[in-house]
């Protein structure tokens, strides 16, 4: 699994009717959220690309490349999913992320991940560390 396949599953998930929009800023929250959230959940990394501290948030910089060009606007829906690509437990992980916080804008995901200690302890522009996300996310499974 790569932080892209777990991109276009996010994207795959966007309901552009409703008004439901991805930018590149959101998707790199969402993506960092999953990340996070797995590590804590199965003791190890969804995928391996680093995530780091940004000015507005973590952003995984291969990630953020592929979809630059977009700048703010909406990302597209990606017309060739492969579903095969991700597990009964990843898929649930991934749909239960995108439900927590796919509702948010990606402002309000910036200003979450701002107060959160994965972002916070971290020294601009260096990578968060699997350990303080996993510390970090561990304390959110008792809570949610």
């Amino acid at each position: 699994m790569t932080c892209h396949d777990v991109a276009k599953y996010f994207l795959a998930l966007m309901n552009e009717e409703a008004g439901d929009l991805i930018s590149n800023m959101k998707l790199q929250k969402l993506v960092y959220y999953a990340q996070g959230f797995h590590q804590a959940i199965f003791e190890k990394p969804l995928f391996e690309a680093d995530i780091e501290a940004w000015t507005h948030g973590p952003v995984i910089p291969e990630l953020y490349d592929e979809y630059r060009k977009y700048d703010s606007l909406p990302l597209p829906k990606p017309d060739d999913m492969d579903y095969s690509v991700y597990d009964k437990d990843v898929r649930e992980l991934l749909d239960e992320v995108y439900a927590v916080f796919g509702q948010f804008s990606a402002w309000k995901l910036m200003n979450m991940t701002h107060e959160e200690s994965p972002w916070r302890d971290t020294p601009p522009s260096s990578v968060i560390s699997c350990d303080s996300m996993n510390e970090y996310f561990k304390t959110q499974l008792c809570s949610e």
